[in-house]
């Protein structure tokens, strides 16, 4: 697998980490209206780091990689799509030397307009920046995301203090902070341990979805159609559970069966604590079903993508 994100123009899909061959078959597919153009990120995302291709069935393929910021984008076009994926993978591997097979014209871009400060009180900074550090600990968020939080969590019907330009500079002063953080982390992380179990449970019956919706009325609500029809059960957490985990307080799992009984709810419990077990991570649960499966103690250390 390749350490990239992908979104591609048809149905604005995602693929997280594709293989050379999926990603081989996304150029390919390039051409018709509404699936031109790709545009790939590092993981984790960096800003002003990535890059993209555009083709028009019948026509030639233009690349563009920025490295740095608009004083530093460049173009090139190519024949086919073995050229592009070539580029494009020689890109993701990400040595110094990647590009040296291609002829790059740079990209004459008009510079971007100066950031102004916030103008924040002291308590309202404070917190803006809590909130978007919050989000980015609890790590399920790109930056894309994390910029529309920046820019609503100050609204009012009378002010909306924070500009897309302004939430960008913040959120990618925050964001870089905690890939800096991130990179002194070695080995498998309790977030990692967790999706390890969560697969597991899929594999056994059971749909298992990180971070769903924004609280439990949504997520009991949303579950029976988020996997497939023959699951004998469900667990997940949502947003607000993720919060608490970053903010160092442990992970409350919710879980159930879709018959509605006590015995297969309970069922599910042990299940769940049997995956948590395989994975080596504390599972706090008395055996009632009407509790909630506590993760704790938890180190929450989420490696970002974007």
């Amino acid at each position: 697998m390749l350490e990239i994100t992908v979104r591609a123009e048809i149905g604005w899909q995602r693929f997280v980490r594709p293989g050379i061959e999926e990603l081989g078959a996304l150029v390919s597919g390039l051409g018709e209206r509404g699936n031109r153009f790709l545009t790939i990120q590092r993981i984790p995302d960096l800003p002003d780091h990535f890059i993209q291709t555009w083709h028009e069935a019948g026509g030639a393929y233009v690349v563009e990689y920025r490295d740095g910021g608009q004083d530093r984008q460049f173009e090139s076009t190519l024949d086919g799509p073995e050229q592009v994926l070539a580029a494009l993978t020689a890109w993701a591997d990400g040595g110094s030397e990647w590009g040296s097979a291609w002829d790059w014209r740079p990209m004459d871009l008009e510079a971007a307009e100066p950031v102004a400060a916030l103008d924040l009180a002291e308590k309202e900074h404070i917190l803006l920046e809590q909130r978007v550090r919050l989000a980015i600990v609890a790590g399920y968020d790109g930056r894309e995301q994390l910029n529309e939080l920046a820019q609503e969590y100050l609204v009012t019907k009378e002010r909306r203090p924070v500009s897309a330009a302004q939430a960008g500079q913040l959120v990618d002063r925050l964001w870089l902070e905690r890939v800096a953080e991130q990179s002194a982390w070695v080995g498998e992380t309790d977030p990692e341990r967790l999706t390890r179990a969560f697969l597991a449970l899929e594999g056994s019956g059971v749909t298992a979805r990180e971070n769903f919706t924004c609280c439990r009325s949504c997520g009991q609500a949303e579950i029976g159609a988020a996997g497939p029809s023959d699951a004998r059960g469900f667990v997940y957490f949502h947003q607000q559970c993720t919060d608490a985990a970053a903010a160092g307080h442990g992970l409350m799992l919710l879980y159930g069966g879709f018959d509605g009984t006590a015995e297969t709810t309970a069922s599910i419990g042990r299940a769940v604590v049997t995956a948590l077990d395989a994975v080596e991570l504390p599972a706090c649960w008395d055996g009632d079903p009407s509790r909630g499966v506590e993760v704790k103690p938890m180190d929450w250390r989420k490696r970002l993508v974007g």
